[in-house]
């Protein structure tokens, strides 16, 4: 492939990004009008599970599809099913129909994220190349986050909900036919190998049971949710026993057994379980103790938008003189001051101090993700890549689904504790209304203080455990680095 050739594919995958980055913004901007629309409020939940699970479960079985067919065809029949799915739902009669055309889009996404990461592995060999192109990764998915809302907002306005939809088909049509064209492969090793069907059973039952059940921690019988991660927990220990009689696996047992690859996986899940309470509760804080509209509290986004497109770039030639698992070690530390500033921000903060947690919290997120997404691909085994590259993105949206019901939790304790010891003044519905701006102003002004000290806990608690998980990850990252260093050692003592 030339350089034009090369460049025009990249753009191409950039495409499916920001298809997704525009998509996980304006289904939110779109939603209530979907909902009053096709009257399915009791179902609004599934619309974002249903979303979350097809592409979970989907993401590590485009990889081995991609083994078998190539990544080309799998990249294109995955953005034909994400590009199907969006139309589908433009035209849904009922919400039903609406969560069926999700969920086929949903699959569709597992391969439009995961499979052009495995091909930069491909086009991009030179590792700090990558790395560039993994900030251009970074910039078009902020782009698209920014202005997804805006975009969102003025088609539900000015034409309707449905539009929201539709808006993903011409991007994802240009993008399966630019790659076609100059996606140029003389050859793709091919597995000859049968595939393994009953591991890809498996794994769904056991993936799909498990988010299920993570999903429904805090809103179902506990007996229940224990009994459906057991029984995912089971399923899955039941495959991996399995996998080690097949030839061809869906994940390889031996992923595990290379430790530099586990310290990968263990600190993307820690870092991406942390940092996704900053992009859930920001623009809350922002509404509900601040008083400022939907598109302010939003804003707190803005800043880490920009300074993770910073933080992706700026790994590249950091490398030059860090190592790394220092250059991880400096997005950790960028991370844990985001985390420290909300911990001792108090109810009355100003908002600009939310802006600079935000700044903080992109430029720690942009140079992890950059840095860990081209380590995992280093630290594997060649014939591996493909595979790892896809296992990291489902380990993070298992560690995003798991601490985000577990940041649900303790909002929800929190504000159960709150209203009870309010005495009967406060309620839990008024302590819905209190982060919406367009309801708040009705709620009775003496009792402002006490819901937003009841606010403030709850969104506290979440703060100082993401701080841990920080902590935690940090402590990770220091053991990891005297494992690099003996091994930089060991190196110049052979040579």
């Amino acid at each position: 492939m030339s350089k034009r050739d090369i460049l025009i594919v990249t753009c191409a995958l950039l495409l499916s990004n920001a298809m997704s980055g525009l998509d996980n913004t304006t289904i939110n901007t779109a939603l209530p009008a979907i909902i009053s629309d096709l009257h399915g409020i009791e179902l609004m939940g599934w619309i974002v599970a249903v979303f979350l699970l097809g592409t979970a479960v989907s993401t590590p079985l485009w990889s081995k599809l991609g083994e078998h067919i190539g990544n080309k065809r799998s990249y294109q029949l995955a953005a034909t099913l994400f590009v199907i799915g969006s139309f589908l739902q433009g035209m849904a009669p009922n919400i039903v129909f609406l969560i069926l055309a999700r969920t086929l889009m949903g699959i569709g996404n597992g391969g439009t994220v995961s499979l052009p990461y495995i091909i930069y592995a491909k086009m991009y060999q030179n590792p700090r190349k990558r790395m560039q192109v993994l900030g251009f990764v970074s910039a078009s998915y902020s782009m698209a986050t920014i202005i997804g809302p805006l975009v969102g907002g003025y088609i539900v306005d000015t034409f309707s909900w449905h539009w929201v939809f539709y808006l993903n088909v011409p991007i994802g049509l240009i993008s399966i036919i630019l790659v076609q064209i100059y996606y140029k492969v003389s050859h793709e090793t091919r597995q000859t190998r049968a595939v393994d069907y009953r591991g890809a059973i498996m794994m769904t039952v056991g993936l799909v049971s498990l988010l299920a059940g993570i999903e429904m921690i805090g809103n179902a019988n506990l007996l229940l949710v224990l009994t459906v991660i057991g029984f995912a927990i089971v399923v899955l220990v039941v495959m991996a026993v399995l996998e080690e009689q097949v030839d061809d696996p869906i994940i390889p047992s031996r992923l595990f057994k290379n430790l530099p690859l586990m310290i990968d996986f263990v600190l993307f899940t820690l870092i991406w379980g942390a940092f996704i309470a900053f992009l859930i509760y920001s623009p809350m804080w922002a509404q509900g103790l601040l008083a400022t509209s939907a598109l302010i509290g939003g804003a707190t986004q803005i800043p880490g938008a920009f300074t993770d497109f910073l933080g992706s770039e700026i790994v590249a030639p950091i490398r030059n003189f860090l190592s790394p698992q220092r250059v991880i070690a400096m997005g950790i530390i960028m991370l844990m001051i985001s985390f420290i500033i909300m911990v001792i921000s108090g109810v009355q903060t100003p908002y600009w101090v939310l802006l600079i947690a935000g700044a903080f919290e992109g430029f720690g997120n942009g140079a992890c993700f950059n840095e860990l997404q081209v380590k995992v691909q280093q630290d594997a085994d060649p014939t591996d890549i493909p595979i790892a590259t896809s296992f990291s993105f489902l380990i993070r949206m298992l560690s995003q689904t798991f601490t985000a019901s577990i940041f649900g939790i303790i909002m929800n304790n929190a504000l159960r504790d709150g209203v009870s010891k309010s005495g009967g003044s406060i309620t839990m519905k008024m302590m819905n209304e209190l982060s919406d701006a367009s309801s708040s102003g009705a709620l009775p002004h003496h009792l402002l203080p006490q819901m937003r000290v009841i606010l403030f806990n709850g969104l506290h608690n979440i703060m100082w455990l993401s701080l841990i998980l920080m902590m935690i990850s940090l402590l990770i990252n220091i053991w990891a680095q005297k494992l690099e260093h003996d091994k930089f050692l060991k190196q110049r003592m052979q040579i």
